[in-house]
C-alpha cells in the first residue's frame, strides 16, 4: 500500500491506528468536529467541511493518491459565509442526498473523491487484522436460546437494510430490546441497559452487529472496541455476534481479553438468512 495516503478523520481510535501505521500518511481533521489525532504520530492538518475544494488542492500538492474515512463523524453544520466554490457548487446534490439517508451520503461522498481523481480505501484494505475471519473468539454460544435469537436478529437486519436504520439489534428470549437507529450502538446499549427488567427472559440476550445489505465497507464497515464489551456486560446481555471479515474490532487483543474476563462470547458468523 503507498505511503500517499489521507486519513479523513473523525472521532475514535481508528485514525489514530491507520496514522501510526502509515507514517507518511496525512491525518486530515476538520474544525469542529472530535477527533484524537495527534502531530505526535505524523503530519495533521485541520480543514473545514465548507471549504472541500481547499482540501482537496492540499492533498494534491502533498502528492496524496489514497483516502481512507475512518472514525465516527456526525452529519456536518456549513457555516454558508465560509463557503469555497467547489462546495457551494456541491451543497443541493449534497443535501438531496442527505435527505435519502446515510447510504446515500456515503455513496455521493465517494463519488466526489473519486471525481477528484482519489482512490477511497477501506481502514481494513490497510490494517487487513482488525476485522475476525469465522470462529467463536471467546465463550460458548451454541445455547439453542443462543441460537434462535441470532436467526431472529439477522432476520431483522435483513428486512431493516432497504430502510438505511442501523446495523445492529439486541434479540433476548426471542424479544427484541433494541434496534439501532442513527444514535449509534452505543444508545442502543444504554437504552437496552435501561430496559424495564420485567421485559427481560432467560438466558441473558444477544448483540447481532452485521453490514446492511450493499453497504459500502470502505467508508462506512460496522465496528466495535473495547467499550462495546463492557456496555454487552452492563446491558446484561450474554455475547456479540458479527459478520466475518466486515466488522472492525478496534483495539482487538483488548477486546478478546476483555471479553474472556468478563464472560461474554464473540462469534464471527454469517447470517442464517
Amino acid at each position: 500500500m503507498p505511503q500517499t495516503i489521507a486519513i479523513l478523520s473523525g472521532s475514535g481510535q481508528l485514525p489514530v491506528m491507520i496514522h501510526q501505521r502509515y507514517a507518511g500518511a496525512i491525518g486530515v481533521t476538520f474544525a469542529g468536529a472530535d477527533h484524537k489525532l495527534s502531530r505526535d504520530t505524523g503530519v495533521v492538518v485541520e480543514h473545514r467541511f465548507e471549504r472541500m475544494g481547499d482540501l482537496f488542492d492540499d492533498l494534491h500538492r502533498r502528492g496524496v493518491t489514497d483516502i481512507v474515512m475512518a472514525g465516527a463523524m456526525s452529519r456536518p453544520e456549513f457555516d454558508t459565509d465560509r463557503l469555497d466554490t467547489f462546495t457551494a457548487n456541491l451543497l443541493p446534490n449534497l443535501a438531496q442526498a442527505m435527505s435519502k439517508g446515510d447510504d446515500n451520503v456515503l455513496r455521493f461522498l465517494i463519488q466526489m473523491i473519486e471525481g477528484q481523481g482519489f482512490k477511497v480505501v477501506g481502514a481494513h484494505e490497510l490494517i487487513p487484522e482488525l476485522t475476525l475471519p469465522a470462529g467463536i473468539y471467546s465463550g460458548d454460544p451454541h445455547l439453542e436460546a443462543h441460537l434462535r435469537d441470532i436467526a431472529i436478529g439477522d432476520k431483522i437486519l435483513d428486512t431493516l437494510a432497504p430502510f438505511d436504520i442501523g446495523q445492529a439489534v439486541v434479540i433476548e428470549g426471542g424479544l427484541t430490546l433494541g434496534i439501532e437507529t442513527l444514535q449509534g450502538t452505543k444508545a442502543l446499549l444504554d437504552f437496552v441497559a435501561h430496559s424495564n427488567p420485567k421485559l427481560r427472559r432467560n438466558p441473558r440476550g444477544v448483540l447481532i452487529k452485521r453490514p446492511k445489505t450493499g453497504q459500502d465497507l470502505r467508508v462506512d464497515m460496522p465496528a466495535i472496541g473495547p467499550s462495546t464489551i463492557d456496555q454487552v456486560v452492563d446491558a446484561g446481555l450474554a455475547g456479540i455476534v458479527i459478520a466475518p471479515d466486515r466488522v472492525v474490532v478496534v483495539d482487538r487483543d483488548t477486546v478478546l481479553a476483555k471479553a474472556k474476563d468478563k464472560g461474554v462470547f464473540i462469534w464471527a458468523k454469517d447470517p442464517t438468512c
